[in-house]
């Protein structure tokens, strides 16, 4: 069992927070004596503060720089697929 203790801040992971949860992409934003203020990526965009002390279940990827640009990329794109207008009549 992992903690949040173990991330480092600025960097971008792959976790499984407990063993039946899909995986989610986190970064961890910035850390204080005893806690992580963390971003979680989904459909939509979470930030919280964890506890250091918090379980994980298995950190499964710290992500590359190259990887986290392609991320970034596709998660822009498919973001800004929603943000339209429609016309009106």
């Amino acid at each position: 069992m992992y903690s949040y203790a173990l991330l480092e801040k600025n960097c971008y992971y792959l976790i499984q927070e407990k063993e039946d949860e899909p995986v989610s992409l986190i970064k961890v934003n910035l850390e204080t004596d005893h806690c992580m203020y963390v971003s979680t990526y989904g459909e939509s965009t979470v930030i919280e503060w964890r506890r250091k002390t918090d379980p994980i279940f298995d950190i499964l990827e710290l992500l590359g720089d190259d990887k986290v640009k392609d991320w970034e990329t596709i998660y822009k794109d498919n973001q800004s697929s929603y943000n339209y207008e429609e016309d009106e009549d």
